[in-house]
């Protein structure tokens, strides 16, 4: 069975705190994933929309991800 690759991403970067995604690429990449830049850029939005990770454009063609560590106290509520 095939590991998801948004919680394969997002435990990573968990561990990280913060990474470019062509760190996140290489580092899915060695752990067997294979995955190209159109799925990590689908696989980072999930987890942007869903309030986990911070996407910031350090450059024209890299980000910067950062994981978000205090989330607002109305997603806190809604989940529980």
């Amino acid at each position: 069975m095939r590991y998801p690759l948004r919680y394969a991403a997002f435990e990573w970067l968990k561990q990280q705190k913060a990474s470019t995604d062509a760190d996140l690429m290489d580092a899915l990449n060695k752990n067997g994933s294979k995955c190209s830049s159109d799925e990590i850029d689908k696989v980072l939005m999930q987890l942007e929309i869903l309030g986990l990770i911070t996407v910031r454009w350090v450059g024209k063609d890299r980000r910067r991800l950062e994981v978000v560590e205090n989330l607002p106290e109305d997603s806190r509520e809604r989940r529980q």
